[in-house]
């Protein structure tokens, strides 16, 4: 069974344990000790897997830690504080910071059976770092760490290969978690950089919160397209290795015909930006459902910039006219408003009074 495997399977029975596991001695029985056997240690020998070691801190003589992996010379290589399985490991670190410290040890591990933290001294040598490198949570384990993880078996492990992992697992880590925050809610300067390129006027307050929506949009877009891309590979390898007849061809609607009216809504916010130039000190409102929206100037809907709707599965922009009431184009989807942009200007400019160059 490959190592992937075991390690789920070995999950699957922690979370069937978990709720009859009271003491934290259970805990290092039932759940910890089995952990790092997965690993192909031998937990029962005391020349390689040392139960108790001791680790003198300071005027404190005889402080011990749970568990230490040892090397031929009997030097630790890897500390391992244990706690109970019910207990939140944030108001330990401490502890395992202290016998780091004092000891030959470049790795230390706080786990309670479920959780395991990871720590090295990437910041300052010899000197715990106060954020864990790797993280695995038995309960939610994903498929990313464990590659990590299986670098601590017993018969591969290389501590300088170990530590090269965990400079760069602190970095893509917090490279995530940045990436992951800007997409959620993208702060002022991450806008500016996205919009560097593409919007050449000047990066104003207002312009920013302008763009703020159409950044989230956008990736909220790319990460669909990427997950189907991904989906639609593994599809279609499946679907070449089975052997079907073949199937009768398939009519598919002109793009046009199939775009959702929910898109509607995202739209205010491309006229928005569009226009932002011309607006001066006017601002833009807009009120509708999925089906009709209706951008006007100043919570004034006589001074209407354009309206857009949905009619027989298609999109429609209505925009003021010069020498008819108004013009009606039909459009593919709410990036086609790009192209008006234009009579979008030429709108504001009419409802605020401006000259339009006529």
């Amino acid at each position: 069974m490959e190592f992937a495997d075991k390690l789920r399977e070995f999950a699957a029975r922690v979370k069937t344990l978990k709720p009859k596991i009271k003491t934290e001695e259970a805990t290092k029985t039932s759940m910890i000790m089995p952990f790092f056997s997965l690993l192909g240690y031998d937990v029962f020998n005391p020349l390689e897997f040392v139960p108790e070691y001791t680790a003198d801190v300071g005027i404190k003589k005889g402080e011990k830690v749970d568990y230490a992996i040892v090397d031929k010379k009997q030097n630790p290589v890897i500390l391992i504080e244990a706690k109970h399985c019910g207990e939140n490991l944030d108001k330990h670190g401490s502890q395992l910071f202290r016998y780091f410290a004092v000891t030959p040890a470049k790795i230390g591990i706080l786990t309670n059976g479920i959780i395991y933290q990871f720590y090295t001294d990437l910041d300052e040598q010899n000197k715990m770092d106060k954020k864990p490198f790797l993280v695995v949570n038995l309960l939610s384990l994903k498929d990313s760490v464990i590659p990590y993880l299986q670098k601590f078996e017993k018969p591969t492990f290389n501590l300088g290969s170990v530590t090269a992992q965990a400079n760069e697992l602190r970095y893509s880590d917090q490279i995530r978690q940045f990436l992951s925050k800007q997409i959620d809610a993208p702060d002022d300067g991450f806008i500016n950089y996205v919009i560097s390129d593409i919007y050449k006027g000047r990066k104003t307050q207002r312009v920013v919160e302008d763009f703020r929506p159409l950044v989230i949009r956008a990736f909220s877009q790319l990460i669909n397209d990427k997950a189907n891309e991904r989906l639609q590979t593994v599809l279609d390898t499946e679907m070449a290795s089975v052997n079907l007849p073949p199937q009768p061809a398939v009519v598919v609607e002109s793009s046009a015909e199939v775009k959702a009216s929910s898109e509607t809504p995202e739209i205010f916010y491309i006229v928005k930006v569009l226009v932002h130039e011309c607006l001066s000190d006017h601002n833009l409102t807009h009120k509708g459902d999925d089906a009709h929206l209706e951008v006007f100037l100043d919570d004034k809907p006589e001074k209407w910039i354009c309206r857009i709707d949905c009619a027989e599965n298609y999109l429609y922009i209505n925009l003021p006219s010069a020498d008819k009431e108004y013009l009606r184009r039909k459009i593919r989807s709410a990036d086609d408003i790009y192209f008006y942009k234009e009579l979008l200007c030429q709108a504001v400019q009419k409802a605020t009074g401006q000259s339009t160059g006529a």
